[in-house]
């Protein structure tokens, strides 16, 4: 039997009466993604303007700072004598509540978003190479990252002191520990005598300004990033007495004759140091040289009872009484070495991360007697603190470049 015909109003009928049905899971599956939490993006980045100079500014105090900290005490990387707050030091939770303000209209420098830093440099390798200020700003930089990311792995890459990799974002983090940049060691007079023993010298230290030290070799061809530094060793009468121990300088394994000044010695070393990383160094990896953070010793030098017992930043008329040249005081190491780091980068690729401006404000940013040492730490920072702004800097400076 054949199938009744349809009237011609039917179609129409039906499919109004279907078009409802097949709406419906559209409008279903809208109010659910309306009524979910969406992924928050990452915050778009504050770009830094040419015209501004990270290097000039001041302290301001920060009121937002407080509850906004970006990791604290208890982050197991802060070295016992940098942890000033659970040293008990009396303005250790003070120091998180000061901001510089770079000079000129509308420069700003944004603090670190570590999601933001670890999202960014996914599959990237950061390598700090230096001394224990070097260290000081590695361990700012790990602290501010697990504060967010507690899956890492703690392991040694390409010889390092130390180092982490964030294990969701493959971001690896390691300190090259080298005092000189440059290998290093004592020296004893040859009984069979030689160049130097033929000029009285009994003792000292050998210093190869063309061989890199060991311990960050392997560090060029692995890191993506590298921050180098290097100054306060070079003026360390404690280990390298002009008399007693005096540093030695060789080159191509010959001594150098007459010996060479310290200041002298630096120079080569940079010059012989730059021009191996540039060409040790993949193309692509950016390359990074600190300048020298400084010391506020007051009253004498770590040895002779000097001390740092401020609690404010300095003004712009005590940073010229503390570092000037020209007042030859105790602390005028900083821009000492960054005479002769400037000169020595002038025609070099690396990029300059000046930290030393901002840094000289700081006299009460140190540990101080919280240190554990038998002497006042004037030289170190207390962590958390400035040394995070340090990190700040660097952040932005990575965007620039990468943008």
């Amino acid at each position: 039997m054949a199938p009744p015909a349809r009237s011609p109003a039917s179609g129409p009928r039906r499919r109004a009466l279907l078009f409802p049905l097949l709406l419906l899971p559209l409008l279903l599956l809208l109010l659910h993604q309306a009524s979910s939490p969406s992924p928050r993006p990452l915050p778009a980045p504050r770009k830094p303007s040419q015209a501004c100079d990270y290097s000039a500014g001041e302290w301001v105090r920060d009121a937002s700072a407080g509850p906004a900290i970006r990791y604290d005490h208890t982050c197991k990387e802060i070295f016992k004598g940098w942890n000033c707050i659970a040293n008990g030091k009396a303005n250790g939770r003070d120091l998180l509540r000061w901001r510089w303000s770079p000079a000129g209209a509308g420069c700003d420098l944004p603090r670190l978003d570590p999601r933001r830093f670890l999202e960014r440099h996914r599959d990237t390798s950061i390598g700090f190479v230096g001394d224990s200020l070097n260290r000081n700003m590695f361990v700012s930089l790990v602290c501010m990252l697990r504060g967010v990311s507690g899956e890492v792995r703690k392991w040694r890459p390409a010889g390092a002191d130390r180092g982490f990799t964030f294990l969701r974002y493959n971001l690896t983090v390691a300190y090259h520990r080298t005092n000189l940049l440059v290998r290093y060691g004592r020296w004893s007079a040859s009984p069979n005598g030689g160049p130097l023993e033929s000029l009285g010298y009994k003792q000292g230290y050998r210093v190869d300004v063309d061989i890199p030290d060991q311990t960050w070799v392997e560090s060029c061809s692995f890191h993506d990033v590298l921050i180098f530094n290097t100054g306060h060793w070079w003026w360390a009468p404690s280990k390298f007495d002009p008399i007693q121990s005096p540093m030695l300088f060789f080159e191509k394994g010959k001594p150098i004759v007459p010996p060479l000044l310290t200041s002298a010695g630096l120079d080569l070393a940079l010059q012989n140091m730059i021009t191996f990383v540039n060409k040790a160094t993949r193309s692509n990896a950016l390359k990074f040289f600190r300048t020298q953070s400084p010391r506020h010793f007051e009253g004498g030098d770590w040895n002779e009872g000097g001390s740092c017992q401020r609690n404010q930043p300095l003004s712009s008329e005590e940073v010229e009484e503390f570092f000037s040249l020209d007042n030859n005081s105790t602390n005028i190491e900083a821009r000492l070495v960054n005479k002769h780091l400037m000169k020595a980068l002038e025609q070099s690729t690396f990029r300059v991360l000046d930290i030393t401006r901002m840094s000289e404000f700081r006299a009460d940013a140190h540990p101080s007697t919280t240190g554990g040492k038998k002497h006042d730490d004037c030289m170190h920072w207390c962590l958390p603190g400035l040394t995070d702004t340090w990190n700040d800097l660097l952040a932005v400076n990575l965007e620039a470049v990468e943008s």
